[in-house]
């Protein structure tokens, strides 16, 4: 009798039965998470793992869809138009563009991965006055947490559920921007799912027994906590809560098992703290004050010190409640389209509660899947800073109805997207068991049609988004006319002066001009270089050809001090902006020139 070729697969699986659940080919080496009873092969009704090979088409897919919108960013000039995108490029550029170039270039505020990711491509003139020397690291980190949230769903869904969570995700248009450009959201973002991701299938692997998947799960968990905690603040709690999870994990392990994960254990709190204690040292060192990112002129305290008006403070601060609503309001916002945003949350927190209810089943414990949680984090963090950490976030929906960093709501985009396609998952459950009980045709209709409508609404959610314009997209549109205005003056100016004399400029904020004029940082007299800039300040005809002042900032207080040797040329004024001065020196001289014969 002829063997069928499903049957020939089952024999080779040792005689799977129906009901019994496995997952993949039986492996060699025993206590293998491999042999955890959570898949039924082919059955596109199990909820398991991903198999390998499984996540790559959804990088793949990721790069796609990031192509697609950088042609449309790139097209639309949308690339730059975050003063932080160009303030982040051009920190990457004076590592190695400035007459001291090095890691001192840094600075001590911003942290610095995003930076050293763009080394690779910031010297290149043209990708520097583009932007586009920060895009690739935004999409291939777009992608990489595209293919993340395809991981983890796979363990906590269905497959079909799992593309609809996946797809969300991955066709919001706010994220699909912020993924061509130099911010810092798309790398965070993939360095925030695949930790989690590590640390599901790290503690999965101990309840099976399998120290070798679970200490390799381990170590990536701990390197993309370093790569957290040098991309935002953010990451420094994210890797203290994933650490206290680990080691609960392995304080409710086996014995014998916690004797041989020890050294691992270790070697993985040491890349939890070493990032932070890096961090310390580098400001201590280089800026001369261990907490200067917390505390220093350019601190997120500072600066809502001085531009908020005296004895005002924006809604939510030293007010929890306001607090959680603006960051919730904003993270609606940020997900989906209009105000469907309140039906996303009300979804995603009963899916959290779903998830609460069955997290003790033997298949939920096996998998790991309570570590999902590890998503909400960002709805405390923020409701934290907003309260009592001088970060405001301004929406039109709310008071003072501007817009003001709405894109801090993009880090709850992975928990709205999981929990609320695991809601839609059991809705579909229940119109089945009401398929069972009745012989209702819309029911059964309704339960047939339910997951193909779910995937329109997400392709329906990205489409409206784009036609009201994001608001991550629309902040950025909004809030550079002015800037960008004034920069673009100031670069028309820098293009008529010589390429090779030295122009003094506080780069701070309009460092976009020479950026757009294509000049180099070398060139100009700035903070970049403090001992320089320092001197130039006490006598600036003497150290640049060329003095560029903006109505408030440091050069103009300095020619208000020492103007002697000083012409003014030109006066540059746009809405909205302080006007510019141009001066040229009348006492400055070129270097002599020094032959080696």
């Amino acid at each position: 009798m002829a063997i069928s070729r499903s049957d020939r697969r089952n024999a080779k699986l040792g005689e799977i039965k129906p009901s019994e659940i496995v997952l993949g080919r039986t492996p060699r080496r025993k206590g293998s998470l491999r042999e955890s009873p959570i898949w039924v092969p082919g059955d596109p009704e199990a909820v398991r793992p991903v198999v390998p090979g499984e996540t790559y088409p959804l990088f793949v897919a990721g790069i796609l869809l990031a192509f697609v919108a950088l042609f449309v960013c790139y097209h639309h000039n949308y690339l730059l138009l975050y003063g932080d995108a160009v303030a982040h490029l051009a920190i990457a550029r004076r590592i190695l563009d400035a007459k001291w170039p090095g890691i001192a270039q840094l600075g001590g505020v911003w942290l610095p991965l995003p930076h050293i990711l763009m080394l690779p491509f910031i010297m290149n003139m043209r990708m520097w006055q583009t932007g586009l020397a920060g895009a690739p690291m935004a999409m291939l980190s777009y992608a990489a947490s595209v293919a993340g949230i395809w991981r983890l769903s796979r363990r906590m869904m269905r497959l079909r559920w799992a593309l609809v969570a996946t797809t969300f995700y991955a066709l919001n248009a706010n994220l699909l921007f912020l993924s061509t450009t130099a911010m810092t959201e798309a790398l965070f973002l993939a360095l925030f799912v695949w930790s989690i991701v590590a640390t599901a299938e790290s503690i999965s692997a101990l309840r099976a027994n399998d120290p070798v998947t679970a200490r390799a799960r381990m170590m990536l968990a701990g390197l993309l906590i370093l790569g957290q905690v040098f991309t935002r603040y953010d990451g420094w709690i994210i890797g203290a809560i994933i650490w206290l999870c680990f080691a609960w994990a392995l304080w409710t392990s086996d014995a014998d098992l916690r004797r041989r994960m020890r050294p691992w254990f270790i070697l993985f709190t040491i890349f939890c703290v070493a990032g932070p204690l890096l961090w310390f040292w580098y400001n201590h060192h280089f800026e001369g004050d261990w907490l200067d990112f917390l505390r220093g002129p350019y601190s997120a305290k500072q600066i809502e010190r001085r531009t908020a008006p005296p004895g005002q403070h924006y809604r939510g601060w030293h007010n929890i409640g306001w607090a959680a609503l603006f960051y919730t309001r904003t993270a609606q916002i940020d997900a989906a389209a209009w105000e469907t945003g309140f039906a996303l949350m009300a979804a995603a927190l009963y899916g959290l509660w779903l998830s609460f209810k069955r997290r003790a089943t033997t298949a939920v414990r096996a998998r790991a899947e309570s570590f999902s949680w590890l998503f909400w984090i960002p709805l405390p963090f923020y409701i934290y800073s907003i309260a009592y950490g001088s970060v405001p976030i301004f929406i039109p929906q709310l008071w003072p109805h501007s817009y003001y960093n709405a894109r801090y709501g993009m880090e709850l985009l992975p928990a709205l997207a999981i929990f609320a396609a695991l809601s839609a998952e059991r809705f579909e459950l229940w119109l089945k068991t009401l398929t069972s009980n009745t012989a209702r045709p819309a029911v059964s209709l309704a339960t047939r049609f339910w997951q193909p409508a779910a995937m329109l609404l997400c392709v329906a959610n990205c489409i409206a988004m784009m036609y009201f314009i994001p608001p991550v997209l629309k902040e950025g549109i909004v809030n550079s006319k002015t800037r960008i205005s004034l920069e673009r003056n100031l670069a028309i100016a820098l293009e008529e002066m010589p390429a090779n004399v030295p122009v003094m400029m506080s780069l701070t904020n309009h460092v976009g001009a020479v950026q757009t004029a294509g000049r180099t940082l070398r060139g100009m007299v700035s903070e970049n270089d403090d001992q320089d800039w320092q001197i130039a300040l006490k006598d600036p005809a003497r150290h640049a050809a060329y003095v560029i002042a903006v109505v408030g900032d440091p050069v103009d207080k300095a020619i208000a001090a020492h103007p002697q040797g000083l012409g003014e040329i030109e006066v540059i004024c746009t809405t909205g902006q302080p006007c510019a001065h141009v001066y040229q020196s009348l006492l400055w001289t070129p270097p002599p020139i020094i032959s080696i014969k």
